[in-house]
């Protein structure tokens, strides 16, 4: 699917702005202001109908009024440019504290009141809306979900570039003004976003018009690009492949009508050459063009006081929060408010029932096209189902045919043929993304049926493999542009997947952690949010296989950022460890079925057995655990004397190698496996997991319970707190202990290996009877270690291990050495 056509995108204007329209983007600049200021200071008395006194001030002023007329203004003429032109457009607010001007403009194109009737267009109802603002029971300050039209909060800054250029991926229509704040411009993950012009294409992708808006200030200080030289910035635009435009309004007396010709002018100037952009990629396959940006310089607070105190106020840092922060507590700056609001003539733009003038918004488009109302903002209306292949088609057979444990099989290769086909089959709606790494990740196969997107020069085919300037891959050395792309693909009604080695998704944490934040306040409160599909991330080169990099690459914690986001039944994390390629399938299934989700998928991607059959995966996934009957040989829970559990497909190996040492040594046991981890979580916490009685039937209500965990083995303990025989759970994890090492040492340092779970496992049973046993695996611990400082490689008694379930007649798949030569990473 591609997002729907609105209007005639990407159309000239074959005369010049009407004086009509101008005035009414004055009007509309001049209300959203007053709106603005209303938001921050009053609680009562909308029009300051007299008497007007401090009562009507809040107590607690919170807010930002720095950006917000710049934002108010920008807003004006993208509504005049999307109603002249019929332009298909969503708005990209950058600047974090912009929030009045994002609320401001949805209830001017009357979205707002449309999904929140009782903000009605009248006083009673401007009232709600000033007073709901940063207020107990109301809105948040930043351009949140809440808000119709947004698609990005801006509660932390630096991804506005990578949410623009992720939306219009895929989308030819769509047209993305993107507002940089001086602020952001600072951040790391915005310097990298420059570059997403090289990673799109006119002709199948939409436009991002980036718009830096230089008002020289941040919270305190003056920010960077405002104070150097105008050709230096100039030329690092150039650099960076763009045409600057540069604007410069409100340091002067000049008129506000002449400042609005200007800027109409030149968003005309630039458009046009946006258009010219699109219909020859139409015609050509050319070069990448250079693209148009605008620099937007004007003061901090525009139009506020330009003195409070006889400090300088608009032009300064001093604009950048609450300038009248005691409004309400003297007279002096009520009455210096008082003026402040009246200097915008609200007589002239609201009328007696205190509704916004007709005139005020005649200019404004209609109906879709208007900014609240686009659906590619409220991408869940246009999102369609993935058509998925049929998963039995990539299912592991052979483990059915030749035993549980079958092969050495690299598991993410498998999802990577099943991510093939569903991009065949939705060529236009489904993506991959990485840094880097989706062949080091063996997602390669997709090279079969696209290529990576790249539209900065190419060499040779031998030396530039699977690139052309469209494709459904995107790479860039860069998660956050990875993780933000993604964003703005969903947001806006499409699907995807990212890949990325396990310690660098902590380069993102707060991303997902905003993202998380995003879909629960849709999922809590905001009903005409409609869903849409899951952040799909696949976290691979994991902790216990990271030995080409050493310690650096190890930190499987993202399970604990995520375990943060999984209270009050919001349902918007789902973090799962498949054993194998079948259970990999089986996740990645119900992950891209699913919506209002970040989906973490930890599997490795080093050659491994297979342990069930998809069937069994299946059956297994849809209860979040399972106890494995084939591996196990007590009967049942009155003769189980410990249970061994993992999560995790290293622990399972280790854990599934235990328990025949155990079964030698006549313990006996049952084996559980887990796949979803927040099924383990308390009923109280997640009324989608086990129920106690489930939990007690596998884990056994008065067993020791073995637990050998991927990652840190806190997230166990806090997830199991207040379930049955909780104290009896002795969990193994990542202890932060690593090097570049083999994978014997990996585990052996992390207290993770078959010997020492075997041995840790007769301890829970009997120490004292099984003392021998115990110290004869602690001396075979060192003596495998000292094998392996010898010799280099691990020891056969490790490497060579096949479970006894398997016909090692037919024991197929590719050996370990095949499987890691010439892997990059």
């Amino acid at each position: 699917m591609t997002s729907p056509v609105i209007g005639t995108p990407w159309k000239k204007l074959d005369k010049p702005v009407s004086e009509e329209s101008l005035e009414g983007v004055d009007k509309y600049w001049r209300t959203a202001n007053y709106l603005s200021i209303g938001q921050i200071y009053l609680r009562s008395n909308p029009l300051m109908k007299e008497p007007f006194t401090r009562e009507d001030v809040k107590y607690r002023l919170v807010g930002h009024w720095g950006t917000t007329p710049g934002l108010n203004f920008l807003m004006g003429h993208i509504n005049r440019l999307i109603a002249d032109h019929q332009q298909n457009t969503v708005f990209i607010m950058g600047p974090g504290h912009g929030g009045p001007a994002g609320t401001s403009q949805s209830y001017l194109d009357g979205t707002y009141s449309e999904y929140y009737p009782n903000i009605t267009k009248d006083e009673a109802g401007l009232q709600k809306f000033f007073r709901q603002f940063s207020y107990p029971g109301g809105i948040p300050s930043h351009f949140a979900p809440e808000t119709p039209g947004s698609i990005h909060e801006g509660g932390e800054l630096g991804y506005a570039l990578s949410h623009a250029y992720g939306a219009i991926m895929n989308n030819p229509s769509l047209f993305v003004p993107a507002v940089v704040g001086d602020g952001e411009a600072e951040t790391g993950p915005l310097a990298t976003g420059w570059q997403s012009n090289k990673l799109v294409n006119p002709r199948t992708d939409g436009i991002v018009l980036p718009i830096l808006h230089l008002n020289g200030y941040k919270i305190a200080n003056p920010s960077i690009l405002s104070r150097i030289p105008d050709e230096e910035l100039h030329e690092f635009f150039e650099g960076m492949g763009y045409e600057p435009y540069e604007f410069v309004a409100g340091f002067d007396d000049e008129d506000h009508m002449s400042i609005h010709r200007r800027f109409a002018e030149l968003l005309e100037t630039v458009f046009d050459e946006i258009c010219d952009i699109k219909a020859m990629a139409q015609t050509d396959d050319m070069a990448r063009p250079t693209y148009p940006m605008i620099i937007f310089r004007t003061p901090k607070g525009w139009t506020c006081p330009k003195y409070i105190d006889g400090k300088k106020t608009e032009g300064s840092w001093r604009a950048h929060q609450v300038p009248l922060a005691s409004a309400r507590d003297t007279e002096a700056h009520f009455q210096v408010l008082k003026g402040w609001l009246e200097s915008y003539k609200p007589e002239e733009l609201f009328d007696d029932k205190g509704a916004v003038r007709p005139e005020v918004t005649a200019f404004m488009p209609k109906g879709e096209l208007r900014i609240g109302q686009n659906p590619n903002a409220n991408g869940g209306r246009i999102r369609e189902d993935l058509k998925l292949p049929n998963l039995e088609d990539y299912k592991v057979s052979e483990v059915e045919k030749f035993g549980h444990g079958w092969g050495q099989l690299e598991a993410t290769r498998r999802l990577g043929d099943y991510t093939r086909d569903i991009i065949k089959m939705n060529p236009d709606s489904f993506r991959i993304f990485g840094p880097d790494e989706t062949a080091s990740n063996r997602l390669q196969a997709a090279y079969e049926v696209t290529n990576k997107q790249w539209d900065n020069g190419y060499l040779s085919e031998q030396t530039d493999e699977h690139m052309a300037v469209t494709g459904q891959v995107i790479e860039q050395l860069s998660e956050h542009q990875m993780e933000g792309f993604l964003e703005g693909y969903l947001l806006t009604g499409r699907h995807g997947i990212w890949s990325s080695y396990e310690s660098f998704v902590h380069v993102i944490d707060s991303m997902l952690n905003q993202h998380a934040k995003w879909l629960e306040a849709t999922v809590r409160e905001i009903p005409w949010r409609k869903p849409i599909a899951s952040m799909n991330m696949l976290v691979t080169s994991h902790v216990w296989r990271q030995d080409h990099n050493g310690f650096s690459h190890q930190d499987p914690g993202v399970t604990s950022l995520l375990l943060n986001k999984t209270f009050n039944n919001d349902h918007v994390t789902g973090i799962y460890f498949p054993a194998d390629a079948n259970l990999l399938l089986a996740v990645a299934e119900k992950a891209f079925k699913s919506t209002n989700m970040i989906n973490a998928i930890i599997a490795g991607k080093q050659p491994a057995a297979t342990w069930v059959s998809l069937d069994e995966a299946r059956a297994e996934l849809e209860k979040g655990a399972a106890t494995w009957d084939w591996a196990s040989n007590a009967k049942n829970n009155d003769e189980v004397q410990v249970v061994l559990a993992a999560a995790g497909d290293v622990p399972t190996q280790e854990i599934m190698a235990a328990s025949e040492k155990l079964k030698a040594i006549g313990i006996k046991f049952k084996v559980v496996n887990v796949v979803d981890l927040l099924k383990l979580q308390g009923v109280k916490e997640n009324d989608e997991a086990l129920t106690d009685a489930e939990f007690e039937d596998i884990f056994t209500a008065d067993k020791p319970v073995l637990f050998a965990y991927h990652s840190y083995a806190h997230d166990i303990r806090s997830l199991i707190f207040d379930r049955p025989n909780h104290d009896n759970f002795n969990v193994h994890g990542y202890e932060e202990q690593g090097s570049t090492t083999t994978p014997y040492d990996m585990v052996r340092v992390n207290e993770m290996d078959r010997y020492e779970l075997t041995a840790e496992a007769l301890r829970m049973v009997d120490a004292d009877k099984y003392a021998d046993e115990i110290a004869k695996l602690e001396q075979f611990r060192q003596d495998a270690f000292q094998f392996a400082v010898d010799k280099g490689y691990d020891h056969p008694d490790y490497s060579e291990w096949v479970y006894s379930d398997v016909n090692t007649d037919h024991q197929g798949g590719i050996s370990a050495t095949a499987a890691t030569a010439g892997d990059n990473e």
